[in-house]
This record gives structure tokens, C-alpha cells and sequence, in this order.
């Protein structure tokens, strides 16, 4: 457990060290094509990289930090039984979204994040729905833990939470990601929210709460503890990715949507994280019993 622990802390630094790298090229190197062109051939070929796999690299290390976090603290059903339905029903969505417009709107995706699914979508945009998606949903499950209502309202609002959580993030990227110096996707059919429609925002809440219920009805078959005290990793995750796309619009000159982002997701997610840390133990949430298994419904 503890060589799963320190690869796990690997993974996550190097997730945050790529992002970081990430933004230098982006905000400090791509503006100045003389700094560019006065570097050595190394230097050079390491810029060139970056700009074409940078993206793949921080967005896969998420994606595994997360999933071996999930499998040591959960175990591989509750892993797997959020992974598969987080990248399966958000590539669905963003499918959708790229040839019909629903349900964010029109939109297309350009180069920099890796081989496009159907030549539509990035094969790396599904794995950060499921990082970012389940590091929200866990810290939002754990921090009503002890709220006093039944199992079904607490499962339900944090479903709803986790989703508002996941939305909140893209306040802040989606904008200073369509409209940097070098774009990743872009809007056929502008928008009133910095570029965006608002209808985008109403796409990202709806397919994280879909993939949201579908995880909690699997996670009800088998029982679970969840780890109250240990969630330090999807905090930094989410957080770290909040700054990233926070730095990425201060540079735009985006300032409303940060602020937007602080208020929906930052300061929630601290304070059910808060609540998590104080709660005294976690009894294993019971599996669903099977009586109480809907039978013959869609």
C-alpha cells in the first residue's frame, strides 16, 4: 500500500509540475518568439513538445493519479464504477455537443490535446471529466456524510453539489481556454458569457449529474467507507486545476468568471472539505439490499 501511495504522490506532482509547464509555455514563451528563437536546438525541440503533448501528459497523470487514488481508498468496483460511466457518458455528451451543438452548444475542438475520437474529440477531454468529476463528488459525498437526513436526500445533493462543482471549473477555463494566444477549442456560435453561451454551462451541469447518479446507483451495490480524513489528493486536484485556468484567464484579462469560480466552487468545496475532516468516523455505507433494487424500470 505505501509503493501505491508514493506512486499515486508522484502522479499528482507530476500532473501539477506539467500544468505549470504548461502555462510557462502558453503565457511566458509563445508571446515571445525571439526568446523562442534564441533558445539552444534542445530548448527549441522541448518547446516543441510541450505545445504538441503537453496537454496529453497533464491531462493522462490526473487521470491516473485519481484512478489509483480511487482504487486505494475505495477499491476497483467504486473505481471503475465511476471511471466508466464519468468518460463514457461525457464523451457521449461531447460527441453530441461537437456534431449537433447540444447540449453546450456549437463548438469544435483544435489541435494540442491529443488524438481526436471520431475526429470530433480529444481522447484526453473525458479523462479530466472523470478527475475533476470525481474529486468534486467525493469531497461533496464526505462532507454530508453526518448531515441528518436519509441516505437518498444526502446522496442526491451531493450529486447536485458535485455537478455545480465540475460547472464551476469550467467557468473559469472554458473562456480563457477558447481565447488565448493559442486556442484548444472554439465557438461557432458565440455567446454572451465572455464568447460562451450560457447554454454551455447548463450542458456541463446536466452530463455531470447524469454520470454522477449512475456512479451512486453502482456505488449502492457494494459497501463503502468513504475517506473522510484521507482526502487530501482530490482537494489539491481540484484546486490546482482551478488555478491553472485561473492564472489562464487573469492573463486574458477574464476576471468575472474567477470571481464566479471562487464563489460556486472554491469556498463549497473548502468548506465540505472542512465538514469531512470533522466528521468522527464513517460507518461502511450499506449496500443496496435486494429489496430495494427497482426491478423492470429503464
Amino acid at each position: 500500500m505505501n509503493k501505491l501511495l508514493t506512486v499515486e504522490k508522484s502522479l499528482l506532482i507530476g500532473h501539477i509540475l506539467s500544468m505549470a509547464f504548461g502555462l510557462a509555455g502558453l503565457l511566458l514563451v509563445l508571446p515571445n518568439p525571439d526568446f523562442i528563437a534564441s533558445l539552444p536546438e534542445i530548448g527549441k525541440s522541448a518547446f516543441r513538445w510541450s505545445m504538441v503533448g503537453g496537454g496529453v501528459v497533464y491531462m493522462v497523470l490526473g487521470m491516473a493519479a485519481v484512478a489509483l487514488y480511487a482504487f486505494r481508498t475505495l477499491g476497483i468496483w467504486h473505481m471503475l464504477s465511476f471511471m466508466l460511466p464519468s468518460i463514457g457518458l461525457s464523451l457521449g455528451s461531447e460527441l453530441l455537443g461537437t456534431s449537433t451543438g447540444f447540449p453546450f452548444g456549437h463548438y469544435r475542438y483544435l489541435d494540442g490535446l491529443g488524438y481526436k475520437i471520431a475526429g470530433l474529440v480529444p481522447f484526453t477531454i473525458p479523462l479530466s471529466w472523470f478527475y475533476l468529476g470525481f474529486s468534486a463528488y467525493l469531497i461533496a459525498r464526505s462532507g454530508l456524510a453526518n448531515w441528518q437526513v436519509s441516505e437518498w436526500v444526502k446522496k442526491a445533493t451531493a450529486i447536485v453539489i458535485g455537478a455545480i462543482l465540475l460547472t464551476s471549473w469550467d467557468f473559469v477555463l472554458d473562456p480563457a481556454m477558447s481565447q488565448t494566444t493559442l486556442p484548444f477549442w472554439v465557438w461557432e456560435q458565440p455567446g454572451a458569457f465572455f464568447g460562451m453561451p450560457y447554454q454551455n454551462f447548463a450542458g456541463w451541469f446536466g452530463t455531470g449529474c447524469v454520470f454522477m447518479t449512475v456512479a451512486t446507483l453502482l456505488w449502492g451495490f457494494k459497501p463503502m467507507k468513504l475517506p473522510n480524513t484521507e482526502l487530501g489528493l482530490p482537494l489539491v486536484m481540484y484546486l490546482g486545476n482551478f488555478a491553472f485556468a485561473m492564472v489562464m484567464s487573469l492573463a486574458a484579462q477574464i476576471y468575472i468568471p474567477i470571481f464566479l469560480g471562487l464563489l460556486t466552487g472554491v469556498i463549497p468545496i473548502l468548506v465540505l472539505y472542512r465538514l469531512a475532516l470533522g466528521t468522527e468516523s464513517s460507518d461502511p455505507v450499506p449496500a443496496l439490499s435486494p429489496v430495494t433494487v427497482p426491478v423492470g424500470t429503464k
